[in-house]
């Protein structure tokens, strides 16, 4: 996975790329935690920096700030309105407002909600959560390995077909042997990677979303917010998608700067040393400031920017578009469901729980692409970073 929101997004790379070949190195443990310490402190700061820009152009009038730690504080917040819903978002909150528990309200949130001075959502800004970014990677190289064991088996194909001095077109196969192909396809890339053969595409395995910014606000003014971005001499749009279907809304992804004298003064203003107590790296270290881990990062990062009408992100929330039930269908509806993609979603989630764990050290990795693993594996392993016991009923 090549996360561009993250300043040291190559080193991580370099460190996910041994970890699915199933090499691990002596320094790996603290170099990630110190890792997910700075870049996730930079994205941060970095994140609230432009948010409040963009509400500031975008709305001109002062606004709030409020934590938020589960989906239900901003639905909650939603019911609010903001004087410019229509009847149909009118009827989505009243639902909720019938049956609030039915709407996920619990799933957790890493985010901040800005508020206008009548306590109205008008914007928020989120940094993904670690099992989500282990789902996004999960998918974006489920992808791309399917691809490669699809071309592979085609090759197997191709091959028969010639012995046989027909066209691949005329040559029936059948469905026993297609699968065999395919699994033999999947083994030998397997193989490939465990011996490092394999090279991994960073391009296909870019996650630009996990810093994002949602504003909210009627369709004229975010119009005019768009092509103001495209004037910003400081922030570039590297990509734009608008979604038309169960719910309207522009993406763009940005690249911008980041102060490095801003963040290091805000870490020590903050006193935020005292948060990233408990993951293992001494209190001593934590309070030399963030200067010292901010060697070999970029310069610049990427943020997702939403841009939505109060109704639509209603309908996102609690319509049509409900994030939650979009999770769901993504989980149940994978088109390759082979071991290899799950285990990069294992080894993934594992090496963001290695990051946020006291463990600065590892004797081995749990999981290797080419094994065969339950989930129970995985939480298994991850209660011990922490030096909790496994419930056993037999002790």
């Amino acid at each position: 996975m090549y996360l561009s929101a993250f300043i040291h997004r190559d080193a991580l790379f370099e460190i996910a790329e041994r970890w699915f070949c199933g090499r691990l190195d002596p320094g790996d443990a603290r170099q990630l935690t110190e890792l997910l310490i700075s870049d996730g402190f930079v994205a941060a700061e970095t994140i609230r920096s432009v948010a409040r820009r963009l509400l500031t152009f975008l709305h001109g009038t002062p606004f709030s700030e409020e934590r938020v730690r589960t989906k239900g504080e901003l639905r909650d917040a939603l019911c609010r309105g903001n004087g410019e819903h229509t009847q149909r978002a009118a009827e989505l909150l009243a639902r909720y407002q019938e049956k609030p528990d039915y709407y996920y309200r619990e799933v957790p949130v890493n985010g901040v909600m800005c508020l206008d001075e009548a306590q109205r959502v008008c914007g928020m800004y989120r940094l993904k959560r670690p099992r989500r970014i282990a789902e996004k990677a999960q998918r974006k190289l489920a992808r791309w390995l399917f691809a490669a064991v699809q071309t592979r088996a085609r090759a197997m194909a191709e091959t028969r077909a010639r012995e046989r001095g027909i066209p691949l077109v005329h040559l029936l196969t059948p469905l026993s042997e297609m699968s065999d192909e395919f699994i033999a396809a999947e083994e030998e890339i397997a193989r490939e990677i465990r011996t490092g053969a394999f090279q991994f595409d960073r391009a296909a395995l870019t996650i630009r979303d996990v810093a994002g910014i949602k504003l909210v606000g009627p369709d004229d003014a975010l119009a005019e917010l768009e092509v103001a971005l495209h004037e910003v001499p400081s922030m570039r749009v590297v990509d734009r998608q608008a979604f038309e279907g169960r719910y309207r809304a522009t993406s763009l992804v940005l690249e911008v700067p980041w102060d490095a004298e801003a963040v290091c003064r805000a870490y020590e203003e903050d006193r935020a040393w005292e948060r990233y107590r408990g993951r293992g790296v001494d209190d001593a270290c934590l309070r030399l400031g963030l200067a010292p881990l901010l060697a070999g990062a970029a310069s610049t990062l990427t943020v997702e920017v939403m841009l939505t009408t109060f109704s639509d992100l209603v309908e996102s929330e609690l319509g049509r578009g409900l994030h939650e039930q979009r999770i769901i269908a993504q989980r149940d509806n994978r088109e390759y469901t082979g071991y290899l993609p799950m285990n990069v979603e294992f080894l993934v989630e594992y090496l963001f729980a290695v990051a946020f764990s006291p463990k600065i050290e590892l004797s081995g990795l749990p999981i290797k692409l080419w094994g065969r693993y339950l989930p129970d594996t995985l939480s298994s392993h991850i209660r011990r970073l922490y030096g909790l016991p496994d419930p056993d009923l037999l002790d």
